[in-house]
């Protein structure tokens, strides 16, 4: 009796002795010793966190999270973690395209561009020259050029060279031909520039379209390859999300959105993606779910109000101030754009468009509250919304439309976006604070290829309003800065917001996706001329180690 009264003893103080050696809790991984700005509603900043299947588990203190029982323990050293960046506005996938074309990014002068033609001449693509990324406004003539020496050039090659903005396009004769353009061309939403009677190869807007669509294709391997590569350099600026706002005259197109999905599921492509689906093709989508998975969203589909204001496209309420008499133009009627809208809204998907004026801004913003009226959680975006009428800033309000913004386009466009609008009309241009006061919600990205890539680019011209240089002191129309911290929400958990996703990801939190990035300096922090300057250190996408640079 007494036997069996020690042994059931032994067995209960052995049971709890290493019942209570198993009681810590276990991770994946844990990360400790640094900066860790959550992004959670109450803005906590912790100091280190633990992750379990890809998800953040905890976030605390050292003497919380050190407890987890874990092989995997970074001490990151002091640095500063924030949640992965999502640019709120570009084309990922256009933008791996176009990195094997000749870039025209930086050309002082026509003539440069021709000297960078000339040594490239032989970099053709599917049997045709293609370039990006000039823009006029940069030159000391800022007048747009004509094709007299591209057909000297390329007599018989086609070229197509493609404006900044990507709202332009000049293009040689060859090229003309094949389109079928000449002079007597006339496009409803652009433009065939002429002068003397004779077509220039000046394309604008619309007009570029018709020479889009006779460009051969790209191969499913070139289309591979350009995912790949942009989704690496993205990796290295910290960008773990991008919303794609599409190619050509809309959205990505179905087959494109499906090549991503299945390179995503194979494990390849780990960029999580909110691709913007084409209008053109709303019938394909009434049927089909929203949340494709963690990888991929549909959510929403892009449509063009107007043109580019650098490119004079945009709509506006008064003439331009160096162009009198011109207006810029809508890309559609306003009676299709209603027509959109109200398709788009009978399948419950978002409604994504493009506004630069304030003619079409104020347009657009009408048709969206009148649409969006009885429409719950809705979250239809005006994208870019860079000048606006101060009157109309209240539109944002009724419906809960939200504004997505380029924060570098203001520093790119400070140096003419004056004399295109006149003094009057800069209340209500690159209005970022007023139109976060008015919105709530302010989503941030890069346009890019239009711009760098970089996300600290646009983070910096958040906060400051200045170019890389520092200039102008004070920044460029400075009551429209936003706060470091406002700033970091509009590349974090808003865009997360924008696209349906902000309780998967967007911030460091428990249950959500271990999107983070661990960077070289506090942007928090750290003297406001020194935030551009930021380097990756890593890079995580779901608990994985996605890019990384020697300490």
């Amino acid at each position: 009796m007494k036997v069996s009264i020690v042994f059931t003893s032994i067995i209960f103080i052995t049971t709890l002795f290493f019942g209570c050696k198993n009681t810590a809790p276990e991770a994946d991984a844990i990360f400790y010793n640094g900066v860790v700005y959550t992004v959670d509603s109450t803005f906590y900043v912790a100091t280190a966190f633990a992750i379990k299947d890809g998800k953040i588990i905890a976030t605390g203190s050292d003497d919380e999270i050190t407890k987890y029982e874990t092989k995997n323990r970074t001490d990151l050293k002091g640095m500063s973690v924030y949640p992965g960046f999502h640019d709120g506005h570009c084309h990922f996938f256009g933008y791996g395209l176009d990195l094997k074309k000749i870039s025209l990014v930086g050309t002082t002068s026509f003539d440069a561009v021709i000297d960078t033609l000339t040594i490239k001449k032989n970099q053709l693509t599917g049997g045709w020259v293609f370039g990006r990324g000039w823009d006029q406004n940069d030159w000391d003539l800022k007048e747009y050029p004509n094709n007299t020496a591209l057909d000297s050039l390329f007599p018989e090659t086609p070229v197509f060279l493609l404006r900044i903005d990507g709202h332009a396009a000049l293009v040689n004769t060859k090229a003309m031909q094949l389109a079928g353009i000449n002079e007597k061309t006339i496009v409803e939403g652009g433009l065939v520039e002429t002068k003397n009677g004779k077509a220039t190869g000046m394309l604008i807007d619309a007009a570029v379209e018709l020479v889009q669509g006779i460009i051969p294709q790209p191969s499913i391997n070139e289309k591979l390859e350009a995912l790949m590569a942009a989704q690496n350099n993205c990796f290295e600026v910290g960008l773990t999300m991008v919303t794609d706002a599409g190619l050509g005259s809309g959205g990505l197109m179905l087959d494109d959105i499906e090549t991503i999905d299945s390179l995503q599921k194979t494990g390849k492509l780990q960029m999580r993606i909110n691709a913007m689906a084409s209008y053109l093709e709303i019938g394909k989508y009434r049927d089909r779910k929203k949340s494709w998975s963690d990888h991929l969203q549909v959510c929403g589909f892009k449509v063009y109000g107007d043109g580019a204001l650098g490119s004079r496209g945009a709509l506006l309420k008064k003439a331009y101030s160096d162009k009198p008499g011109h207006y810029g133009f809508l890309i559609h009627s306003l009676s299709k754009l209603d027509s959109i809208a109200n398709a788009i809204a009978s399948i419950g998907y978002q409604m994504n468009t493009h506004c630069i004026g304030d003619s079409a801004h104020k347009s657009l913003l009408e048709i969206y509250n009148r649409t969006t009226a009885n429409l719950p959680d809705h979250r239809w975006r005006i994208e870019h919304a860079q000048v606006i009428d101060p009157t109309d800033l209240k539109l944002y309000e009724k419906t809960g439309i939200i504004p997505s913004v380029q924060p570098v386009h203001a520093t790119s466009d400070m140096y003419w976006a004056e004399s295109r609008l006149g003094t009057n009309r800069m209340a209500g241009a690159y209005a970022y604070h007023d139109l976060l006061k008015n919105s709530g919600v302010l989503i941030s990205g890069s346009d890019f290829p239009v711009e760098n890539i970089n996300p600290f680019y646009g983070f910096y011209a958040a906060v400051s309003r200045k170019d890389q240089k520092g200039y102008p002191d004070g920044g460029y129309l400075p009551n429209q800065k936003l706060t470091r911290q406002e700033a970091l929400k509009s590349f974090t958990i808003w865009p997360a917001y924008g696209c349906f996703m902000e309780n998967h990801l967007g911030s460091i939190e428990k249950g959500k996706l271990a999107d983070f990035i661990i960077l070289d300096r506090d942007i928090m922090k750290c003297p406001e001329q020194d935030i551009w300057k930021t380097k990756v250190m890593a890079t995580y996408i779901g608990g994985k180690k996605v890019f990384g640079r020697d300490r």
